[in-house]
């Protein structure tokens, strides 16, 4: 089965529109290395830059593993028609994603996986990230919790109800389910994605001992918070930082990604 874009279909794209394939690309690549995908199925997709009526995402039965830049189709937010390349709308994504994407202005990326320690936690009656450590505290603030399991994604009407959920957050606990993550940039959804995860694993491994989990005084935890979201950086955001760090591990071991 053939999952690339022809070079003519891609030859108008600009310089931003190929960045940001780029960079999708790598989330993809990234997330299989992680241990964050499942098979062929969780989605990860970014809107087309400059536009706000098309997002990318990739044929349905592609592996993560061997996505390209040239990989993506662009489909229709409104519709779910396939704009730009060619392969099958894997329905859920669509339904889940694209109201996200509409609904949301922090929502240029929205990230979906069922990595295995946060959506452990989701099975659980009280699936909450504890404030027991500073990566904990530094992410609590930004979750959601969506409490209620309605069943496979396959009416955009989930989706806008997702959006509601999520709010003004980044990162969404699903029910039952898994864990989305949103960003304005690629990086950021990612960094999220990553980071969440190796909270929830934290907090697993901290549960699994069988001892009463240490949660940090709330004086503390106001503390942390205003010094993580106060101090100020020059240069690229740590997310951004922490992508860029990533994508130089694929340079090694993967160029092909940026193909």
């Amino acid at each position: 089965m053939q999952f690339r874009v022809s070079p003519q279909t891609l030859k108008d794209t600009s310089a931003e529109e190929w960045q940001a394939r780029v960079d999708l690309a790598a989330a993809h690549r990234l997330a299989f290395m992680h241990g964050f995908s499942e098979g062929i199925f969780n989605h990860l997709t970014f809107v087309v830059p400059g536009r706000s009526d098309r997002y990318y995402q990739i044929p349905f039965g592609m592996h993560w593993s061997e996505v390209t830049a040239s990989s993506f189709m662009e489909v229709g937010i409104d519709d779910g028609e396939v704009r730009r390349g060619e392969g099958e709308v894997e329905r859920s994504c669509y339904c889940i994603h694209a109201p996200i994407h509409k609904a949301l202005p922090q929502a240029k990326a929205v990230f979906h996986t069922h990595m295995p320690y946060a959506s452990a936690l989701t099975r659980l009656e009280d699936p909450r990230i504890k404030e027991i450590g500073q990566t904990e505290v530094g992410m609590s603030d930004k979750i959601a919790y969506d409490d209620e399991y309605t069943g496979p994604a396959l009416d955009p009407a989930e989706g806008a109800r997702l959006a509601r959920v999520i709010g003004d957050k980044s990162v969404l606990f699903m029910a039952n389910h898994g864990i989305s993550t949103v960003g304005e940039t690629i990086a950021a959804a990612y960094d999220r994605l990553y980071y969440i995860e190796r909270a929830a694993q934290v907090q697993i491994y901290a549960m699994w001992t069988g001892q009463p989990l240490k949660k940090l005084p709330d004086t503390v935890v106001e503390k942390t918070r205003r010094d993580i979201g106060g101090y100020q950086y020059k240069g690229p955001t740590p997310a951004q930082r922490h992508f860029d760090a990533l994508k130089r591990i694929l340079d090694r071991k993967e160029p092909d990604y940026a193909t």
